[in-house]
């Protein structure tokens, strides 16, 4: 599998990237078994639509 490039993040993007993964690191100190899967979603969601953000800026009208 490619791996998918990492697009430009707009601020609101940056920050809630940050909070997510702040989370995630609050999280695993609390040890390996606390499920971690929802926010590696929720920042998964975040990067496929701000490459769709991008592309679609990219392309001509």
């Amino acid at each position: 599998m490619s791996a998918k490039p990492e697009p430009t993040l707009t601020a609101s993007e940056k920050a809630k990237a940050a909070w997510l993964i702040g989370r995630m690191a609050k999280r695993a100190i609390a040890g390996p078994e606390v499920d971690q899967s929802d926010l590696e979603k929720k920042l998964d969601r975040l990067m496929e639509t701000a490459r769709q953000r991008e592309a679609k800026a990219k392309t001509p009208r």
